[in-house]
């Protein structure tokens, strides 16, 4: 229940305050040329265990910052997909059909954002990564804080690589001008880096915490995140052992699809990794989770955008428990008792990002709704997917069937071809994660369908692949980074 991690959330919230503007090891100047206004410098902090964990919940805190939740992240990551459309009404936010359609340039605001969110976040962890080692403080804790920061490092690494490809490797806070402003690494290098992180992150951090902190990154978390980052390489054998490992960590699928995506399923035994959100009354500036806010339905809810496509409703098969907790339509009653005008101006909603109007809007809509970015449904069908891939059907339909048992729907058959059970396996895994966590039209392009599936859109093979590297990063790094082909 939310109370039962309050403290960690809390302190997440705060510690963002203190240690956001502190240190230079960014990509560039374009943020961090402000001078820290009555907060204390990265050399005079990290003397002490509690200074320590604070520079760690700030990294916890800036999970929720708007480059990395909403317009930004939404716009790189879900209007890229077939899975949404820009929604609210014509003429607002116009410029995020760029997103949609495939027409972002390396001026288009979202993509410059979201690469500013990713290294601001990178920046903090640096921070503690090389500063917290040398505090005397409790060892254990001491190297547990410094693999929560690998974790969360390499989670922000992972959604530039996806992006952007190759990007700039910042492995602690600049002290020189080429650290401040490096060459773009290679896409290998950039996996090679996060890969490193992860297993150096799994060896350390428990397997579980106690109630006041809950949400913290978990040996789950880095493992699963890894298999992750092994799917897109192509590593099948590596995915399965480290999905089969996750596994054995107790984790068991939620009963209630709807449910699990409701404040009071937050953090249950499917989650594995959640962005800690947290109404905190009398200091809304610091309750800043606009992840449900920008999506819920309007105007009673939200902004109403990032909308479900009719293609994704259509998507389901009839009986498919997994359409309601994720398709929120107008005119309808959803099952926590609220009615949706049939006058908001899109047929269709994220039910993911609603929150019902029992919960607080002290600070604005839907500032209490976790956002979900690993849970025991994404390694179940990570395990399929790679299981298929090594001809191993049994085990492949094993994992992708407790999935579909979940979601009320007849098994696959054992008798699908490899190539069969591989599109039914691509299509749950549309189906459970549709608008939760981004991975749709990275997923579209590792397997090699975005030129396909996305054509109607615009997608342009050998360009679109890859969001452009932002023009003003280019700019301030004199000619440094390079651009992406085709921008």
């Amino acid at each position: 229940m939310k109370t039962s991690f309050y403290t960690f959330r809390r302190r997440a919230v705060l510690a963002l305050g203190i240690l956001g503007l502190m240190g230079v090891g960014s990509c560039s100047e374009s943020y961090l040329n402000v001078t820290p206004q009555g907060q204390p410098q990265s050399e005079q902090f990290f003397t002490n265990q509690e200074q320590a964990l604070q520079g760690v919940n700030a990294i916890y805190g800036k999970l929720r910052d708007w480059n990395l939740i909403a317009f930004n992240w939404l716009a790189v990551t879900t209007l890229t997909s077939d899975d949404a459309e820009k929604g609210s009404v014509a003429g607002d936010a116009a410029f995020l059909d760029d997103y949609t359609f495939f027409r972002m340039t390396a001026t288009t605001g979202p993509a410059e954002g979201y690469w500013a969110g990713q290294f601001q976040g990178i920046n903090l962890c640096n921070q503690v990564i090389t500063k917290v080692p040398s505090i005397d403080m409790d060892g254990t804790l001491k190297n547990r804080l410094v693999a929560e920061a690998q974790f969360v490092r390499a989670y922000h690494y992972f959604n530039l690589v996806r992006a952007f490809g190759g990007v700039p490797l910042h492995t602690k806070p600049a002290e020189t001008p080429d650290e401040l402003n490096p060459v773009r690494a290679s896409q290998d290098e950039v996996y090679t880096f996060i890969v490193s992180d992860l297993t150096a992150a799994a060896a350390v951090l428990p397997q579980a915490y106690s109630a006041s902190d809950v949400g913290r990154a978990t040996k789950g978390a880095a493992l699963s995140l890894l298999a992750k980052v092994k799917l897109y390489q192509k590593q099948w054998a590596d995915v399965v052992t480290l999905t089969d490992q996750v596994q054995g960590l107790g984790y068991s699928l939620a009963p209630d699809f709807y449910q699990m995506f409701r404040v009071a399923g937050e953090n249950g035994p499917e989650s594995i990794f959640e962005v800690q959100t947290q109404t905190l009354v009398g200091n809304c500036d610091a309750s800043n989770s606009q992840w449900a806010e920008v999506q819920g339905p309007r105007p009673q809810f939200g902004w109403g955008f990032f909308n479900p496509t009719a293609d994704l409703e259509n998507a389901f098969e009839p009986g498919d428990k997994r359409k309601i907790g994720t398709i929120l339509a107008r005119g309808t009653l959803t099952p926590s008792g609220d009615s949706v005008t049939a006058k908001s101006p899109n047929p269709r909603y994220n039910m993911k990002a609603y929150v019902p109007n029992s919960v607080t809007k002290a600070c604005s809509y839907g500032r209490d709704q976790n956002i979900r970015i690993l849970r025991l449904g994404d390694v179940l069908l990570m395990n399929a997917e790679a299981a298929n891939e090594l001809g191993q059907t049994a085990k492949a339909l094993a994992s992708v069937n407790r999935i579909r048992v979940r979601a009320g729907l007849a098994p696959l058959a054992s008798t699908l071809s490899q190539e069969a059970l591989r599109q039914a396996i691509y299509k749950e895994r549309r189906l459970e994660l549709a608008l939760e966590n981004g991975d749709r039209f990275f997923d579209l392009v590792r397997q090699g369908r975005a030129a396909t599936v996305l054509a109607s859109k615009g997608f342009k093979a050998g360009k679109n692949e890859l969001m452009p590297i932002p023009q003003s990063q280019i700019t301030l790094s004199g000619g440094r980074l390079t651009q992406n082909p085709g921008y």
